[in-house]
């Protein structure tokens, strides 16, 4: 049976009276506030618009959604949308937009901004045009002697649509009339269309009354839930039930095959076997999407229906990042999606998550403008089903250097002679692929990477260094860091052989003036240098010329003590320096005058 005419169209042209909102100049006309019309089809939305004089427009647009104040998502913008919706203007401020392909999710209420050159120059038209999409259903209405088809909708067909039955899959009529009335006739089904939209399939059983109702024609779910298929069926007095079937794909199978390795424990048949029968499916997977059908045998016959059964869509969650890859700055829409619309949610309300953790609800997330701190993996689920997350989609934002500072090694003050090595570090992305040193009040730069190396620095290298980090998106300076040059140190042994070379000259001066004053008898020093001379006959030591004090020695060499003098007096005997005995290593020959 065919459902729908190849090539053919729904198209809806509106010309009803106009409605006309706005003041001061300012306005939109739309030519009319509602349109009912059926899922598949296209639908044009026309209006025109005014504004002051002295402005010029430079932006129109459609939409449905608003997240803020001059956050309004344009429904060529919209992933819902994407491919099915395109604009035209003409001269005279005239404005159409086309959408083809409608869903049932199309259902909302469109309105129409534009946005001139000036601050002021932003104007909305409300409260816009509702658009209904729905399906065409046949319903039967039986007396005893015939039977009457209506093809409805919820809503009332925009534009007096031409109705057209089909019977066994023949035309049999084409009116204006949404009716159409037969008379019983065994097995025969029947459906309508309206311009190659068409309706499921009836069946009007004769004076049989055998008749099977789907209680859905088509089942849109969430992959891992459950469903019920269900329906009821009649047939003539006399007649028992004596077995029950589901089968798919237009192919006649046994329960026992139905219930394959492929479904394992998932399916289950519950109803009352006389008047109705449920299929339920657990664990639902892709691969059950299929049209389930429904058959039952009696004592007497066994009758199955020639017209559709019920059409199972199992569908996961998708997530649709738009643009996947951005600039900061630029906006973002992230949608999370179904092939199908939910028949137990068709308003779904989404749970959205960020890095595995709970962001938002909302049917969309609308990042405008986008910044790198929105990157990340996003998911989504269904609120209810939060068990049943979608697969994470990674949005991924370009941005310029940031936090771009400078390290050194070592750290603090550094000593002329040595070496220092300056580390540039950046977060951007694309990753930093340019890295320039500078030294502050010097225009040419000082060199090219990540580091920086000084080696025999010198005090002319002391200043304030910084670098300027870069990428494909911008570019960024760190703060200056300071580099202090201090002069050379003395080694420890060189310092340590100093201090002791003081140290011995001042024993060396001590023990000279203490010798001096011995010499002297602690005369005062005003005395004539000639009484403190020793006469050459004393038991007093030889005093020692330290070049002031005698003219008989100029150095220490030559100086010897009495040898027959006594032990026991009062003479000193010179000790060796470094063995504290009385032989003579540095103050070699001192003696005294011989006689």
């Amino acid at each position: 049976m065919a459902l729908r005419t190849a090539g053919s169209v729904l198209v809806v042209f509106l010309w009803s009276v106009t409605v006309v909102l706005g003041q001061d100049g300012w306005s939109v006309t739309y030519t009319t506030q509602s349109i009912c019309t059926l899922r598949g089809s296209t639908v044009d939305l026309f209006c025109s618009y005014t504004y002051p004089s002295g402005h010029k427009v430079t932006t129109t647009f459609w939409f449905t959604k608003k997240y803020d104040v001059e956050n309004y998502v344009s429904l060529l913008d919209d992933p819902d949308y994407k491919g099915r919706v395109t604009y035209r203007s003409n001269k005279k401020n005239g404005h159409t937009l086309k959408i083809t392909d409608l869903r049932e999710s199309d259902s909302a209420t469109y309105k129409f901004r534009f946005i001139t050159k000036r601050t002021e120059g932003r104007y909305s038209g409300y409260p816009g045009v509702t658009l209904s999409v729905t399906d065409l259903q046949v319903k039967v209405t039986t007396t005893w002697w015939s039977t009457t088809l209506t093809c409805s909708t919820p809503c009332t067909l925009t534009g007096n649509p031409t109705y057209t039955w089909y019977r066994n899959s023949k035309i049999v009529q084409e009116d204006s009339s949404p009716s159409y009335t037969v008379q019983f006739k065994t097995e025969d089904s029947f459906y309508c269309a309206v311009k190659g939209i068409n309706s499921p399939a009836v069946s009007v059983e004769g004076h049989s009354y055998f008749h099977v109702t789907y209680t859905q024609q088509r089942i849109c779910t969430l992959k891992g839930t459950s469903v019920d298929i269900s329906c009821s069926y009649t047939y003539p007095s006399g007649h028992t039930v004596s077995e029950t079937n589901w089968y798919t794909n237009g192919k006649l199978e046994e329960a026992s095959q139905i219930l394959s390795p492929g479904y394992g424990r998932r399916v289950e048949y519950l109803g009352n076997m006389q008047s109705d029968s449920i299929l339920r499916i657990t664990d639902l997977r892709e691969e059950d999407s299929a049209e389930y059908k429904f058959r039952f045998r009696t004592d007497q016959t066994t009758w199955e229906p020639t017209f559709p059964g019920t059409t199972l869509t199992v569908t996961g969650l998708q997530v649709k990042v738009t643009p996947a890859t951005v600039t900061e700055g630029q906006k973002v829409t992230v949608t999370c999606s179904t092939t199908c619309t939910l028949s137990d949610n068709p308003n779904a309300t989404y749970i959205w998550y960020k890095n595995g953790h709970v962001t938002n609800q909302s049917i969309s997330l609308f990042l405008n403008p986008v910044s790198s701190e929105d990157a990340g993996r996003y998911s989504c689920s269904v609120e209810g089903h939060e068990d049943l997350p979608s697969d994470e989609e990674t949005l991924t934002v370009r941005y310029g250097p940031k936090n771009t500072s400078v390290s050194v090694s070592p750290y603090g003050e550094i000593v002329e002679g040595s070496s220092v090595t300056l580390t540039c570090s950046s977060d951007a992305n694309p990753p930093v692929d340019k890295y320039t040193w500078y030294k502050k009040n010097v225009t040419s730069p000082k060199a090219s990477g990540q580091s920086y190396s000084i080696t025999n620095i010198i005090s002319e290298d002391r200043g304030e260094y910084y670098c300027e980090a870069q990428n494909g998106r911008g570019s960024m300076n760190s703060t200056a860091l300071m580099i202090i040059v201090a002069g050379k140190q003395t080694s420890v042994l060189t310092a340590a052989v100093g201090i002791i070379v003081v140290v011995l000259v001042l024993i060396l001066c001590l023990s000279g003036l203490m010798c001096f004053r011995s010499f002297t008898g602690g005369s005062d020093a005003s005395t004539d240098t000639q009484s403190v001379r020793p006469d050459c006959n004393s038991d007093t030591y030889t005093g020692l010329n330290m070049r002031t004090m005698s003219p008989d020695y100029d150095t220490l060499a030559n100086v010897h003590a009495d040898p027959n003098s006594d032990p026991n007096s009062d003479m000193y005997t010179p000790l060796n320096m470094k063995t504290m005995s009385p032989e003579y290593d540095t103050l070699a020959n001192v003696r005294g005058p011989s006689h």
